[in-house]
C-alpha cells in the first residue's frame, strides 16, 4: 500500500521534503491517559508488549493525538535476550531485571540465537498488524537495542549507574565480552531483518549505553558491531528502500564515526549541536 506521508521516508534518504518531520521515540507512554487504560487492562508492561493486539493499539494512540510523521512499534529493546531464555522481569519502579544474568564463559557458550519466527513471533505480528491499521497513513519504525546495549543489561542483569560488572569483563576477560557481543550481533541482525519482512518500512538501533564507553572501548566494543548490523540490514524489501537509523546516547563525540559506518541517520541527544552536524551530512547515493 502505497504512503500517504512518506516525508519522515524521504527525510531520511536525504530527499527534498516540505517540512521537517516529526516522531517522538518514545510515542507510546505514560502521559497519554489512554495507554494508562491498555497498561491497566494488560496488567503488566510485558503483557502489554506481547500482545500484538494490544501493541498495535497504544501504537497508534498518539497518532489521533498528534500530527506525526511516522509510528514507533511498541516493544521494547531486551525482547532478544528474553528469548534467548534470561528471564525478563519488570520490577515496580525498578525497571527491567533479568532473573539470569549471563557473566562466564559457561553461560554465553549456552546462548541460543532465538528464532524471530519462533520465540520472538508476537513482535513479528504485531509489525504486520500494525501496518494494517495504519493503511499506509505513515510509515512503521521498528527496533533492536545496540549488541553492547543489551549486553549491559544481560550482564548486569539489570540497568546500572556504573556498569561496574561489564566493564570488569571488558578490560580483563575481552575475548569473552567479544563472543557474547558476537551472538548479539546475529540475533539483532536476524530481528531487524524479520521485522522488515513483517512490515517495518525504517529500522533503528538504540545504543543507550555506548556513551559510558570511553573513546577505544566505544569504537571497539559498540561501534564495530553497530556497523556490522548495518551492513547486513536488507536495504530494499517490495520494491521499497528500508532506511536505518543509528543512536548512541551521548554519542556526540563520535558522530562522524557513526555516519561512516553507512546509516541512513542518526539520533541526536540533546548534548548535539544541530548546526554542527551538519558537517556529516552528505547527498543521498539514490538521489
Amino acid at each position: 500500500m502505497k504512503l500517504q506521508n512518506d516525508t519522515f521516508i524521504r527525510a531520511l534518504l536525504r530527499q527534498p521534503t516540505p517540512y521537517t518531520p516529526v516522531w517522538l521515540m518514545r510515542q507510546a507512554g505514560r502521559y497519554l491517559p489512554e495507554y494508562n487504560v491498555s497498561r491497566s487492562k494488560a496488567g503488566s508492561f510485558l503483557a502489554l508488549a506481547k500482545s500484538p493486539a494490544m501493541a498495535t493499539e497504544v501504537t497508534l494512540q498518539p497518532l489521533e493525538r498528534f500530527p506525526l510523521d511516522a509510528a514507533i512499534l511498541f516493544s521494547d529493546i531486551l525482547t532478544v535476550p528474553d528469548a534467548m531464555g534470561l528471564g525478563l522481569y519488570f520490577a515496580d519502579g525498578e525497571g527491567p531485571r533479568f532473573e539470569r544474568p549471563v557473566r562466564d564463559a559457561d553461560a554465553i557458550a549456552r546462548l541460543q540465537i532465538p528464532d524471530p519466527d519462533g520465540e520472538l513471533r508476537y513482535v513479528l505480528d504485531a509489525v504486520a498488524e500494525i501496518r494494517r491499521a495504519l493503511a499506509g497513513r505513515v510509515p512503521l519504525i521498528g527496533f533492536a537495542g545496540s549488541p553492547y546495549t543489551i549486553a549491559c543489561y544481560m550482564v548486569e542483569g539489570r540497568g546500572s549507574a556504573d556498569f561496574r560488572t561489564i566493564k570488569t569483563l571488558l578490560y580483563q576477560q575481552p575475548a569473552l565480552l567479544h563472543r557474547l557481543l558476537e551472538a548479539n550481533t546475529k540475533a539483532t541482525v536476524a530481528y531487524l531483518n524479520a521485522q522488515i519482512e513483517a512490515g517495518a518500512q525504517a529500522v533503528m538501533i538504540f545504543d543507550t549505553w555506548g556513551g559510558s564507553l570511553s573513546h577505544a572501548a566505544y569504537q571497539e566494543f559498540s561501534l564495530a558491531y553497530m556497523a556490522r548490523v548495518v551492513a547486513e540490514l536488507k536495504k530494499d524489501h517490495d520494491g521499497e528502500r528500508i532506511p536505518n537509523i543509528v543512536f548512541t546516547k551521548g554519542g556526540n563525540p563520535w558522530l562522524e564515526s557513526i555516519a561512516a559506518i553507512g546509516c541512513d541517520g542518526i539520533g541526536l541527544d540533546w548534548t548535539a549541536s544541530l548546526k554542527d552536524c551538519l558537517l556529516y551530512t552528505s547527498p543521498s547515493p539514490r538521489d
